[in-house]
């Protein structure tokens, strides 16, 4: 061998030369924060034909769906993320389509509570029209705040998802504010009198009940405030479907009841079928066309919606298939006002333009009512909870992660807007407003998840809260016609419970949660009187009193009482451990069913459910 194949000092070497490519830390979020457009994509996007019209194929939205004659697309519509340029016509289009899509769900609660009958306000139609023009402005401007998320300065926490989170008004807070309202009446802080027969008695208008709700949901948004700086690991495990998809079915199943209340011909005092009266017809005996409640033409009226929701569903397109509900409403008002069930007046009366606090705290004078904050504290909470599950969907409908730091950042960003939102829609007299869910069924039917058709959906919104008479539109509707919308719309809020249920295990230890929990849920859904009148108190301390009224709001509130039994016993029941097969079933290959008794394909070829982010 040679001296230099043997030598005792290595030869020297290279060190290798690496490329750096630089790319946000893990912690780095900046890229997920709303940010201004520059000059040149502004001039792209106004002065050219690719920015107004793109490559979108407008035919799909448009072609309805007829059975055995629809063509298969060719191809589908391009997928808008939220970094793609979107044209501006498409974002016009879909911007009002998300607009019509949230439009029923943003304004029908406030129809419900400030209407008549037990337990809302029986406001007038003035007030009502200024509430409705109040919900949709407040939608509008909270949506903003969802969609362009901000970073908090100096720390690592965020305001908003960054997605097209849209937020309207809260399902969760009706069944607490009937509660509250129907002691207010009880205890007198609501007025009551007598009808214009002199004789019927009546609840009288309390515009006092709003301000003290507003006053009170103020207060008790702080808990989704601090509660979005808690891990999402921690909540997750607090609150899991167990308990969320138990609560939102028993509010889904009181509002249905709700909604066929209104269907039969309203839930004013004409409801309880007087044989004479004021109110032995609906709404009452000076209203055109006035009927016994539950007669067939209000039953006529209702149908006629469902219906159209109904056909919408099986013919639509795209485009009306997303505003089917919307559709159904107008055709019933349509109908209603041909027919001569409407008045003209509540139209005329309303102004033709209008903004927030037009009627401000002095129409609703700002309180805070004791005996609703421990409710109102648990309705927060929930809604906290599913603010959470609509953000997963909006993230997973927008092809984007679904774990690690940005998912959870933009979960805490979605849950303190939510927060937040609650807090400013109460400054905006309206009531608290969350992160919509339905708008991610239009973000995965038209593939398009881009912020600027959000931001359009928002200008529409508050041109449409803007522009009153729109807002007063709503009132001409007969409460049969709004009915046979709210029953649908209140149904799919239970099926969201029963969607998010349907993922358990379903073992001896979820049944027996979900049982106990719906057992009383629904009872006290069912029969609000049932557990309210054995907590008396006939003393003169007003703390006590105070939480007497508490006990009892609670007790009369379905979807509180099945939450707070629900989050007791997952915690306090030990999780079962899973079945194991013993090793002559292993080696005999029996095979095993799952929970649902349903057997696993074994040659593979059978259809699997991702799960992973349910």
């Amino acid at each position: 061998m040679s001296d230099k194949a043997i030598s005792s000092e290595p030869a020297a070497r290279e060190a290798p030369v690496y490329e750096v490519k630089h790319s946000p830390e893990p912690e780095d979020l900046s890229y997920t924060v709303g940010k201004l457009p520059s000059l040149r994509s502004i001039y792209e996007t106004l002065l050219t034909k690719e920015g107004w019209f793109g490559d979108y194929d407008y035919g799909f939205l448009c072609t309805p769906t007829i059975p055995f004659m629809n063509r298969k697309a060719s191809r589908q519509p391009p997928f808008f993320g939220l970094r793609t340029k979107l044209p501006i016509l498409l974002a016009i289009v879909l911007g009002f389509q998300h607009a019509l899509a949230m439009i029923a769900g943003v304004v029908t609660p406030v129809l419900i509570m400030s209407g008549a009958g037990t337990g809302n306000m029986n406001l007038d139609q003035k007030t009502r029209s200024y509430m409705l023009s109040a919900s949709l402005i407040s939608s509008g401007i909270l949506s903003l705040v969802q969609i362009t998320r901000f970073k908090i300065w100096r720390t690592k926490y965020y305001l908003g998802t960054g997605l097209l989170s849209v937020v309207g008004t809260s399902f969760n807070f009706v069944p607490t504010f009937s509660a509250m309202t129907t002691r207010m009446y009880e205890t007198g802080v609501c007025p009551t009198g007598l009808a214009a027969d002199g004789v019927t008695p009546i609840q009288l208008p309390c515009p006092q009940a709003w301000g003290a709700f507003l006053g009170t949901c103020m207060v008790c948004s702080l808990i989704e405030i601090l509660l979005s700086f808690m891990p999402p690991k921690i909540m997750k495990n607090l609150f899991p479907p167990i308990v969320t998809g138990t609560t939102v079915f028993l509010i889904g199943a009181k509002l249905i009841g709700t909604g066929l209340t209104q269907w039969a011909g309203g839930a004013g005092p004409c409801s309880a079928m007087p044989a004479d009266g004021f109110f032995s017809v609906c709404p009452n005996l000076g209203a055109p066309n006035a009927a016994p409640w539950a007669s067939p033409q209000w039953i006529g009226l209702g149908f006629l919606v469902f219906m159209i929701i109904m056909f919408v569903e099986f013919f639509g397109s795209p485009f009306m298939r997303n505003a089917q509900v919307v559709i159904g409403l107008i055709v019933g008002l349509i109908v209603a006002a041909a027919t001569g069930y409407t008045d003209r007046q509540t139209l005329d009366d309303a102004p033709v333009i209008t903004f927030l606090w037009v009627k401000n705290f002095t129409t609703f004078p700002l309180s805070i009512y004791g005996p609703a904050v421990i409710p109102l504290l648990v309705t927060y909470v929930l809604t906290m909870v599913e603010a959470i599950g609509d953000v997963t969907a909006s993230c997973d409908v927008s092809r984007l992660p679904v774990e690690g730091r940005e998912f959870e950042s933009r979960v805490q960003g979605g849950v303190l807007a939510d927060g937040i939102g609650g807090f400013l829609s109460a400054v905006m007299t309206n009531s608290p407003m969350s992160v919509f869910a339905q708008n991610n069924g239009v973000i995965a039917l038209t593939r398009c998840a881009n912020t600027s058709a959000g931001y359009m959906c928002c200008f529409f919104l508050i041109l449409m809260g803007v522009f009153s008479k729109f807002g007063a539109l709503f009132l001409l509707i007969p409460d049969s016609v709004l009915g046979g919308m709210t029953t649908f719309l209140f149904a799919n809020v239970a099926s969201s419970g029963i969607r998010i249920l349907a993922f358990l295990p379903w073992n001896r230890r979820d049944r027996f949660i979900v049982s106990t929990s719906i057992s009383l849920g629904l009872g006290v859904s069912l029969i609000p009187e049932a557990l309210s009148h054995f907590i008396k108190y006939t003393g003169t301390s007003s703390v006590i009193e105070g939480l007497a009224d508490s006990a009892n709001i609670i007790l009369s509130t379905g979807f509180c009482v099945g939450a707070i039994l629900a989050i007791i016993l997952n915690q306090l029941l030990p999780a079962e451990k899973p079945d194991v097969l013993d090793e002559k079933e292993a080696e005999g290959g029996i095979r095993q069913t799952d929970s649902r008794g349903m057997e696993m394909d074994e040659d593979g070829n059978s259809d699997k459910v991702d799960m992973k982010h349910l």
